[in-house]
């Protein structure tokens, strides 16, 4: 397991959201529960909700008790958590509290790190963030103007930016007020533990890495499905639409993570550096072949969501097709299916093996074989999954096809952890290998830009709650 932390102070923005109340108070709290914590450490919250320290300390315990009561296994150690809260009132987009922030990290001087070691978390949203950054550098709390000795680090939630341009200039104020290395772009989908296990599988198995090319992988699927709509985001989803809501960021981390080649080292800029290359490597979208490569629609009834236009062309579906055009790629799609509202649940990555020259047992008469896959699923099932031919039982030589599959719940008594909690603990120790880099973010807008343009006038298409978008999609796969 890590080591622990350097001491060190939270501070945290957004402390009276939905984000905070759900997961990041109790995964700080499980953490500090289960020792993964340092000796002396505290949070302070900013916000303008006009607490004081006992008053949010009290905010803190009500939230998680009606959100996430299974956290709380020790109702005395909760509340010894609770004594390490604090609170700041602030506007974050005026600087007038920022020296009231700073007095508060100072009043910490007499022990050891607190003071000196600061990580600071945007759970706000992101048209917040270029004006916290601004008043952290102006009020002397940024990390290239520190005023004491220690470490800075910035967290930063998705999205970042709206598109190529936005983010590009987000990037740039980041920048001003904080070096690369200190800055942590939070995805949570690279907490999971199926996706982490992802580069395991691959680089740790001998009987897979060999094959895991063009010459016997057909094609990869990625699919990310949600069964519930927008579930009362009608303003945000009107801005970002599937594209930016998911694409951007699960979707193309994913593909990243299957399509990468080995890293050199076991270090996060290796790691990184590789699925860069395969984000460089993507073929960006263009109007000539933009219908053949995707399809875009809205489930029906989308217009009537609350905040949500009555006329608004915004996609909750994507089906596309993706080229990646390098050495071990060429000539492979790379299929991805994202959509809200659709059949069911699920995450998974569905990679589909070429199927052997001749095909000796199928039914009589049939000349296509049903092709071995590996299925790795990422959620609401943690698994991988392996399709093979096998004989079926009687005279004939004919196959069927069977699953071997694996799943971690079954096989693992030891529980994961969270993807906050891993993501949380990695920022607390410095390892940036689960978060997104800046040239690994501005390619994947790239690419939705891409998407976007040689999409623009063309409307999404109308498809039914829970099926599995419009009928068109499938023109994808057929292009």
């Amino acid at each position: 397991m890590s080591t622990r932390p350097d001491n060190f102070t939270i501070v945290l923005f957004g402390a009276g959201g939905d984000l905070a109340a759900r997961k990041l108070y109790p995964s700080i709290y499980q953490l500090f529960r289960w020792g993964h914590m340092p000796e002396a450490w505290r949070l302070i919250g900013v916000g303008r909700a006009g607490h004081d320290h006992q008053g949010f300390r009290k905010y803190v315990f009500d939230r998680v008790m009606e959100l996430s009561p299974d956290a709380v296994d020790d109702r005395q150690h909760f509340e010894q958590f609770c004594e390490r809260l604090f609170y700041v009132n602030a506007v974050l987009d005026q600087p007038e509290g920022y020296a009231a922030l700073r007095e508060e990290i100072r009043s910490s001087r007499g022990e050891s790190g607190v003071c000196s070691n600061i990580l600071f978390y945007l759970s706000t949203p992101p048209s917040l963030a270029p004006a916290i950054v601004g008043n952290l550098a102006r009020a002397g709390l940024g990390g290239r103007s520190l005023d004491c000795t220690g470490w800075r680090k910035i967290v930063v939630e998705k999205p970042f930016g709206n598109d190529l341009s936005s983010s590009r200039e987000l990037n740039r104020l980041l920048e001003e007020a904080f070096d690369e290395r200190q800055i942590y772009r939070i995805d949570h989908y690279l907490g999971k533990e199926p996706v982490q296990n992802i580069m395991v599988f691959r680089f740790s198995n001998g009987m897979f890495e060999p094959l895991w090319n063009r010459q016997y992988i057909a094609q990869v699927q990625v699919t990310i499905a949600e069964e519930f709509g927008i579930r009362g985001r009608g303003a945000y989803y009107e801005e970002a639409g599937l594209l930016r809501d998911i694409v951007q960021n699960h979707g193309l981390q994913l593909l990243a993570a299957v399509a990468m080649e080995p890293p050199v080292a076991l270090d996060p800029d290796a790691i990184r550096d590789e699925k860069a290359k395969v984000l460089r490597s993507i073929r960006l979208f263009d109007r000539d072949t933009a219908g053949q490569m995707a399809v875009l629609g809205q489930y029906e009834g989308y217009r009537e969501e609350r905040g949500v236009a009555p006329d608004s062309n915004v996609e909750t579906f994507a089906s596309l097709k993706f080229m990646v055009d390098n050495w071990r790629w060429s000539g492979v799609p790379f299929y991805m299916k994202a959509g809200k509202s659709l059949g069911r649940t699920v995450t998974e990555i569905v990679i589909t093996f070429r199927c052997p020259p001749q095909n000796f047992y199928g039914e009589r008469g049939a000349a296509a074989c049903t092709p071995n896959q590996v299925i790795l699923g990422i959620q609401p099932d943690e698994t991988v999954a392996i399709r093979f031919g096998t004989k079926r039982p009687g005279e004939e030589l004919v196959t069927d096809p069977v699953f071997m599959k694996f799943d971690y719940r079954e096989s693992f008594a030891e529980r994961g952890l969270t993807p906050y909690h891993r993501l949380l603990l990695d920022a607390m120790e410095g390892n940036q290998m689960n978060f997104i880099r800046r040239d690994s973010l501005e390619r994947s807008w790239e690419i939705v830009d891409s998407i976007r343009e040689a999409l623009s006038g063309t409307l999404p298409e109308p498809y039914p709650q829970h099926s599995w978008g419009p009928d068109s999609a499938q023109r994808v796969y057929e292009g």
